[in-house]
């Protein structure tokens, strides 16, 4: 009989990054930037996570919810 103690789980992430209402219309919102960058820094030691997808909606605020993607 096998010993399956040792396998890991792997897990598949979407990242799902939103725009702040405070960062108006740059190019790139701050907030994008910030989020992408702590949820990395997060993932950093996380060797059963993988990223499958990063999704940003920079240019649609959370406050109002017209168009559900």
């Amino acid at each position: 009989m096998q010993n399956y103690t040792n396998i890991m789980k792997l897990y598949q992430a979407d990242l799902y990054i939103r725009l702040s209402k405070e960062d108006g219309d740059k190019a790139e919102s701050n907030s994008i930037s910030n989020q992408r960058d702590l949820i990395y820094s997060f993932l950093k030691d996380k060797d059963d996570i993988q990223v499958y997808e990063e999704k940003v909606d920079d240019g649609y605020s959370g406050v109002g919810f017209v168009e559900v993607r």
